[in-house]
């Protein structure tokens, strides 16, 4: 099983799609009603998700990727720069709709997650930086997030910032928490050989398992919707491809122009890397009926996300230049 759930964890380029249709199929075939109760599959998903990166998290190696110009940029872009182009391109192409406008806008205020660290390694950036920006993005996009909803769409949408706060405690601080309880309480087992060579191979693993059945509840969901307006997927995906587009172009630029190679491949995924599995728990919880549009537009973000970063791979030497041996 362990080897299996390994094996798809390396391949979530093709995971997430399969796991996008399966949803759809099963949400399209099955009663409303049915779906619309597996709604409170998304928080445990997402604890499940979310706790295993906290426990192969090693926090000595904040030091290392502590540049303070470097994580400056990273959060500049993050959050001074991309949640209002989300803003704005949700404002654009989703007047009438405002919940769609509102996953855009989640989808952008929540930068960082597990694939930041990895697809940096993938493209042999600095590790310390992009776990930096992991941890620094995360949590500052969790405090922000609730603040962030309530002054751009507070006007148009709904918010309980309260609500919104309560649900980041408990997707995000508490896993946080327990993830590092976990892994001290492993290392005085263990070796610290032992527990990176058998336990930590296993956390990702169970974090696939989290990010995939969220992607899969979120379009069970939206299925008969999806169903009745098939057009709504391009309607979707057009204003997500521009804000990829405009956050790799500008990531990109910032990167070359300022920083060293390895320094610029973490600033870009950690600028364009989302954690779109704690943007979906959001938008559904915190949300209510409404909050399903908004996780339609964060589900779909998943295709982008990941196919664009093992896209990006095969471009950092010819953008960055090779990496020293």
């Amino acid at each position: 099983m362990w080897k299996i759930l390994m094996r798809i964890n390396k391949n979530l380029v093709y995971a997430i799609p399969l796991f996008l249709l399966a949803g759809f199929l099963f949400g399209a075939g099955v009663d409303a009603a049915f779906t619309r109760k597996m709604k409170v599959l998304i928080l445990p998903l997402t604890f499940l998700m979310v706790y295993p990166m906290m426990v192969t998290l090693n926090i000595q190696h904040l030091k290392e990727g502590l540049n303070l110009k470097l994580q400056g940029a990273a959060q500049c872009i993050n959050f001074a720069i991309i949640p209002f182009v989300a803003f704005f391109l949700g404002r654009w192409f989703f007047p009438e709709q405002p919940y769609m406008a509102l996953g855009l806008l989640l989808a952008s205020l929540l930068p960082t997650s597990g694939m930041t660290i990895s697809w940096t390694g993938f493209a042999k950036g600095n590790m310390g930086a992009a776990i930096n920006m992991t941890v620094i993005g995360l949590t500052l996009g969790s405090l922000a997030t609730p603040f962030y909803v309530n002054w751009l769409l507070g006007a148009t949408v709904e918010v309980d910032v309260q609500k919104v706060m309560q649900q980041v405690l408990i997707i995000v601080f508490l896993p946080m928490g327990l993830g590092y309880v976990t892994r001290q309480a492993l290392l005085k087992k263990h070796t610290m050989q032992e527990f990176k060579e058998k336990i930590v191979p296993r956390f990702p693993a169970l974090s696939t398992i989290g990010v995939l059945g969220i992607v899969f509840v979120a379009m069970a969901l939206k299925a008969r919707t999806l169903v009745e307006s098939p057009g709504l997927l391009l309607v979707i995906f057009i204003p997500l491809l521009l804000l990829y587009l405009i956050n790799f172009a500008l990531s990109t630029l910032t990167a070359k122009l300022f920083f060293t190679r390895n320094d610029g491949i973490a600033l870009v995924y950690g600028t364009v890397m989302r954690n779109l599995s704690i943007a979906l728990a959001i938008a559904i919880n915190a949300f209510g009926e409404a909050g399903a549009n908004a996780a339609l537009v964060i589900a779909l973000a998943y295709i982008i996300q990941v196919q664009s970063a093992a896209w990006y791979v095969q471009f950092t030497d010819r953008l960055f230049g090779v990496a020293a041996k």
